[in-house]
């Protein structure tokens, strides 16, 4: 079991010296779990560490993305847990510190409901589908064919888990039965201890933005 600890807290909250400290104190390595901060070039507003803070502490997924791209909590999960591992293999503590945490909660609960979404398109010529005469089998002989495991364990009248499926599989590439085996392993592998900064007074957090 990895033990890895998590630090979240608005902008301006004091978040990043505290993680500084602690992870200094506590032979930690920071591993971003902000939606902003991985992108490249994007400074202003996002309060992400500066080149000497970086080097005062290692930080990993900051400043590796370009701004055009897009990036799933899925892709994160997989990213953060890679960060995890080497971070722990090298005797380190891994510390996740970001915003609102939805990263972080997407990890540790490890649900699919913000996995990226189909095009609308997609999605309607499903219901479409469905609603012809021989549509449930027809959508559940074709998520068969991408994602044999999960056909097995959903029922082609449950027609709702079937379409959820196979627009996981549209919008990432990837089954949904791989997703849930990369859950179940996070859960399994990571111990997440939280620490939530949290202001009482707006008016003294924006004077501080």
């Amino acid at each position: 079991m990895i033990f890895a600890l998590s630090l979240t807290g608005p902008t301006a909250s004091g978040k990043t010296a505290l993680s500084l400290a602690l992870a200094e104190r506590l032979g930690a390595e920071i591993i971003s779990s902000d939606s902003m901060q991985i992108y490249k070039g994007m400074n202003i507003g996002t309060a992400k560490a500066t080149a000497e803070e970086q080097a005062r502490v290692k930080h990993h997924l900051i400043d590796f993305l370009d701004p055009r791209e897009s990036y799933s909590v899925e892709r994160y999960r997989t990213d953060a847990m890679c960060a995890i591992r080497d971070v722990h293999s090298r005797g380190r503590l891994p510390m996740l510190v970001g915003g609102t945490g939805l990263y972080v909660s997407a990890l540790v609960r490890g649900s699919l409901e913000d996995s990226p979404e189909s095009s609308p398109e997609f999605r309607e010529s499903l219901l479409s589908l469905a609603e012809s005469d021989s549509g449930k089998e027809e959508l559940w002989q074709r998520l068969l064919s991408v994602d044999p495991e999960s056909a097995e364990k959903i029922h082609k009248n449950n027609v709702k888990r079937v379409i959820r499926a196979l627009e996981i599989y549209e919008a990432t590439g990837r089954r949904k039965s791989e997703l849930d085996r990369e859950t179940r392993t996070a859960h399994t592998e990571v111990c997440v201890g939280m620490i939530t900064l949290d202001f009482h007074s707006r008016d003294t957090l924006y004077s501080r933005v």
